[in-house]
């Protein structure tokens, strides 16, 4: 059978790609179909035609699955937000450690490596502590509000459509973070509408409301809502700052971000407090954080705290150990092993974060940890004492190839790497591999209903006949 783009085809899935698209195959050839997962027979549209392979999208699901489940939001399957929730989570768990199995057979050679089952989440919904809402001029349409001309059409305050910059679902619900979130939302996009003011058209860069920011921390239960601006205009954004306090008690301060760049982040070029605090106090384990608007967080709190428990067993530190935390971040990890580490030096580019990181030690009283400002791929050669342990929490990027061979040359006796993409994981220690045997790697859950992974390996020095 020749594969035509726009063809509708009948088609069995009997495999999960990476990027959660299910597989199938005809004569061969190789069709990821989006929307499917292992067990469905699906008649489904060819979007895109290439010479090894096609993607499609499911237009009727024939058959159903057995591992399929019922979705709890009404946007799944058209929400970028989490594309998973039709799927079974004990699935999700078995596929996402075949994910980072395969990835380091099929990218980085690596066979045979002992990958352990995937380590749950604690919450499979109302687990992000962080959560960012797009707002738009132009609201993208459901199927059932097609052709209702009561739909409001130039408002949206939501989330994207799957691989898109422009299309903003209307959320009014959205389960992966906790329900108070929700009524906070639903208080802003109601005085947004009505403020006199326009949502910031992605396409034409006017307007004036951009995105809605929400942080919660989990210890305390407390909310900090940042309102992205394209302009500073005070008397537009105190009124719904107060209204936000008075209304929800859980509201710990509102702040607001002003950007005037075209690109779509939820970062401004300033940011000024409107009401209560400005920053949010969470805890990991026995540390405590303080947490602003534009911090680095790991967004699933309980999550994190499996995911830094999985690095310190991995780390087996004795209690005198010199440590380097490559990609430190806010300091997280690094003082997380401070207790059982007897220096820590953490390495990071971005100087706001390694001020967080500084003033997270201050808060916890920690002062066995350095953090050094600068390009990892500089900073690093100024290491002159041989680390005991290096730990490698790089970007989804993965090292760049000037890192790794100066960390080969560095040549600590061990090294835990904390990844969040399987494919740069796997590429990474494949060039490692010559001097390093890759013990273990523990797939940790923080993002149930989505195909991402985080996944924590441990490598220990080759003895010098083994590198023979």
């Amino acid at each position: 059978m020749t594969i035509k783009k726009k063809q509708e085809i009948s088609l069995d899935v009997a495999g999960m790609a990476f990027g959660g698209r299910g597989i199938a195959r005809v004569n061969g050839y190789t069709i990821f179909v989006d929307g499917a997962v292992p067990g469905d027979r699906v008649i489904a549209r060819i979007v895109k035609k290439k010479k090894s392979y096609a993607e499609a999208r499911v237009l009727e699901l024939a058959e159903p699955s057995p591992d399929r489940t019922d979705a709890s939001c009404r946007y799944s399957g058209m929400c970028g937000g989490c594309k998973w929730q039709f799927l079974k989570y004990e699935k999700q768990l078995e596929y996402k450690r075949e994910h980072v199995s395969e990835a380091l057979a099929h990218i980085g050679g690596l066979h045979g490596v002992d990958v352990f089952d995937t380590i749950a989440s604690e919450k499979l919904f109302g687990y992000r502590n962080k959560m960012e809402f797009s707002c738009s001029d132009r609201r993208w349409l459901l199927p059932e509000e097609l052709g209702d001309p009561d739909v409001e059409k130039s408002f949206a305050l939501g989330l994207h459509v799957p691989g898109t910059f422009d299309k903003i679902i209307d959320i009014d619900r959205c389960f992966l973070h906790p329900e108070a979130g929700n009524r906070i939302l639903g208080c802003a996009r109601n005085y947004m509408k009505t403020s006199g003011l326009p949502a910031y058209g992605i396409r034409s860069h006017e307007g004036f409301w951009r995105f809605v920011m929400l942080r919660h921390a989990a210890c305390h239960d407390r909310w900090l809502v940042n309102l992205i601006t394209s302009e500073d205009r005070p008397e537009a954004v105190l009124p719904l700052a107060e209204q936000l306090m008075a209304a929800h008690g859980s509201v710990a301060g509102v702040v607001n971000n002003v950007s005037s760049k075209k690109a779509a982040i939820a970062v401004g070029d300033f940011e000024k407090p409107l009401a209560g605090e400005r920053v949010l106090h969470e805890r990991l384990g026995p540390f405590s954080f303080e947490i602003s608007a534009n911090s680095f967080f790991q967004t699933n709190t309980r999550g994190a705290e499996t995911l830094y428990e999985t690095v310190s067993r991995f780390a087996g530190l004795a209690g005198g150990e010199f440590v380097v935390d490559l990609y430190c971040g806010t300091g997280t990890i690094g003082i997380w092993l401070s207790e059982a580490a007897g220096q820590v030096l953490g390495l990071e580019i971005a100087e706001g974060a390694v001020m967080d990181a500084r003033k997270n030690c201050r808060i916890n009283h920690v002062d066995n940890c350095l953090f050094v400002a600068g390009d990892v791929r500089r900073s690093i050669s100024a290491v002159e004492r041989r680390p005991d342990l290096l730990v490698i929490d790089p970007p989804r990027a993965g090292m760049h190839k000037d890192v790794v061979e100066k960390v080969a040359l560095m040549a600590p006796e061990k090294i835990v790497y904390v990844s969040c993409n399987p494919a740069t994981l796997a590429r990474d220690i494949s060039l490692l591999a010559a001097d390093y045997r890759i013990e273990k790697v523990q797939p940790v859950d923080m993002f149930p209903h989505t195909y991402h992974i985080e996944a924590v390996a441990r490598l220990t020095k080759r003895k010098p006949k083994e590198r023979a």
